[in-house]
């Protein structure tokens, strides 16, 4: 493999289409389960609310009620972190078919293989999406253990409520790093498309290889 920088862009040179990357090859493996994930996650929120609206209505207990809350946002957390993971994902697998497709075509064309290295932005995207999938379930585990602390007496009615605002926060920036990080995967594969329709150019003046 040869290291090259062709009109601003850096790219590797191969003899043979690269194929898919690691992440690449986990998005295509992880999108549509994480999206089933998020299928069901956001359905069993919507009926832990009924159930907690239910009980709210009726005069239930204020332990039942506190604990219903964040058991509810607890499968909501999990159905934004797997929904967002699917979105991830997906653009991963979108920049596969780029790179194995664009390899592909110059292999059976006989010219070299110039691949685009992975771009600063990919990089920074599956940072950010790492750290924000772990931030968002993080905080779903911790309702689902604070759930399971709540206990009818009122100090624990109020240490859950405290609890349970400082979660907020923390759901709340798990959510923007997941929207930066899908920025970011937006702005690499509007740099792949550059890259290509670049090389697709180049391939029109290239010989082929003897």
């Amino acid at each position: 493999m040869e290291a090259a920088t062709i009109k601003q862009f850096d790219v590797e040179l191969t003899s043979r289409s690269p194929g898919y990357n690691l992440p690449q090859r986990a998005g295509i493996k992880l999108w549509l389960p994480m999206l089933v994930m998020a299928l069901m996650a956001f359905p069993a929120a919507v009926i832990l609310g009924i159930v907690r609206a239910d009980q709210i209505s009726t005069g239930g207990s204020g332990e039942t009620i506190e604990t219903l809350r964040q058991v509810q946002v607890g499968a909501m957390m999990i159905g934004f972190a797997s929904v967002f993971a699917a979105v991830s994902f997906a653009i991963a697998r979108i920049l596969g078919q780029f790179r194995k497709g664009g390899g592909d075509l110059q292999e059976a064309s006989g010219r070299r293989v110039v691949t685009l290295k992975m771009p600063v932005t990919a990089k920074v995207f599956l940072a950010t999406m790492m750290m924000a999938m772990m931030t968002l379930l993080g905080a779903a585990v911790l309702h689902f253990v604070f759930a399971a602390d709540v206990s009818s007496t009122t100090a624990s009615l109020e240490l859950s409520a405290e609890r349970f605002t400082v979660l907020e926060g923390v759901q709340r920036v798990g959510i923007a790093m997941y929207l930066v990080a899908i920025t970011f995967g937006l702005a690499t594969i509007a740099q792949v498309l550059r890259f290509q329709s670049s090389r697709v150019r180049e391939l029109a003046t290239e010989e082929p290889r003897r």
